[in-house]
């Protein structure tokens, strides 16, 4: 639901933006209208991306498909990056080479109902995200969240350009506010790149599943622990080692609690994989290799 209003919005605002653009001249409205551009793409990308991370696992896909919100995610960033770069060129040329605003009272109405806009947007986003820690919800706040930004910084400078009419305060907003657009695209690549490159979970979270796998009654040890996050989806493997002397049956049972209890241990969707072999075994392991 929320990923349709993003998309309905995204293009309200272009076409509001590209209007005060063409009516006004001015190089902040231009890139506050090539940020709601981007926005339209990225939205519709998360829209893509939600849908897919929906679907549940299938015969390709046996670990399911929520990696896709994070790759929407990394495609947003794409898109901020190459307007950003494209923005600041144009920003640097307007101010060597200076314009006047016309219009400038219809830019500001423009831009002041489209800050309104993003707002209600970014507010009902962040009780959706409360709610389900989507990934692509999240990257597409984060534009939003940007894109109030920039708004907030075109209203300054045509308000400086109409108290002072100093022409070059308009490319000069403009250049801050394309800087801000790479800044946020490197904050978003850098969330989506945890789940594409399964990243550890923290060493806090870690050592959160030692202490509760250890604690449950026949646990012995435990080694080759590996974690990853994919959406709002946690998998967590380990090695537990139990008493060699156990019926396949108890350890078996020893396994299924150890799982159980980290599951309890952390909110969400956790699935958990406990891998049994005998107390004090030698052998080839993950740990020593990354040691």
């Amino acid at each position: 639901m929320v990923s349709t209003v993003s998309l309905v919005m995204a293009f309200s605002l272009v076409a509001l933006k590209l209007l005060a653009y063409f009516a006004t001249g001015s190089v902040s409205l231009l890139t506050s209208a090539v940020d709601a551009l981007v926005d339209t793409g990225a939205s519709m990308v998360t829209y893509l991306g939600v849908r897919y991370a929906e679907r549940p696992p299938d015969h390709d896909h046996r670990f399911g498909h929520s990696k896709g919100e994070a790759v929407a995610g990394f495609t947003q960033a794409t898109f901020l990056v190459g307007a950003g770069l494209v923005l600041t060129v144009q920003s640097i040329q307007r101010l060597a080479f200076p314009q006047t605003i016309a219009a400038l009272n219809l830019g500001l109405w423009i831009i002041a109902v489209s800050l309104i806009a993003a707002t209600s947007l970014v507010l009902m986003q962040t009780w959706v995200l409360q709610k389900t820690n989507s990934t692509a919800i999240a990257a597409d706040r984060a534009h939003y969240r940007t894109d109030i930004a920039v708004n907030v910084a075109v209203l300054a400078a045509l308000g400086v350009t109409k108290l002072t009419g100093w022409t070059r305060a308009d490319p000069t907003f403009a250049l801050f506010i394309a800087a801000y657009m790479l800044w946020n695209a490197r904050i978003i690549a850098k969330a989506a790149l945890v789940q594409l490159l399964d990243e550890e979970l923290p060493e806090t979270d870690r050592q959160r599943i030692r202490e509760t796998v250890l604690a449950c009654p026949g646990a012995g040890n435990l080694h080759d622990l590996r974690t990853r996050s994919s959406g709002d989806r946690i998998f967590i493997e380990y090695h537990l080692e139990v008493d060699g002397r156990l019926s396949v049956e108890a350890g078996h049972a020893i396994g299924d609690a150890t799982e159980v209890a980290v599951r309890e241990a952390f909110p969400g969707t956790v699935e958990v994989f406990a891998h049994l072999e005998p107390l004090g075994i030698k052998d080839e392991r993950l740990d020593d290799l990354i040691r």
